[in-house]
């Protein structure tokens, strides 16, 4: 069953942050991640979000705990985590 991760980001220092950028990527595909949203324009209905949102695709939450706890991922989160504010969950799919 696909699981999605769903990411909402506020970043505070966009040069520190494009260096999460340039490692998350890579990794997201590494561990077979598919970018379904990557921070276009949000239009919020009900409820807040954060400026940035990000939906990402795995086979299932096996796959999806494995990217989040990889070495690759853990690097780029060394950048990310400093200068943001982030909500992020995995939501198993139908």
């Amino acid at each position: 069953m696909s699981v999605y991760a769903i990411v909402q980001v506020d970043v505070h220092d966009a040069d520190e942050y494009a260096k999460y950028a340039e490692l998350a990527g890579p990794a997201v595909a590494q561990y077979g991640g598919t970018f379904l949203a990557r921070g276009g324009a949000v239009e919020v209905m009900e409820g807040g979000t954060r400026a940035r949102c990000v939906i990402i695709q795995f086979d299932d939450m096996e796959a999806a705990r494995t990217f989040y706890h990889s070495p690759e991922y853990q690097k780029a989160l060394s950048y990310a985590l400093p200068v943001s504010d982030r909500d992020y969950k995995f939501v198993e799919g139908v």
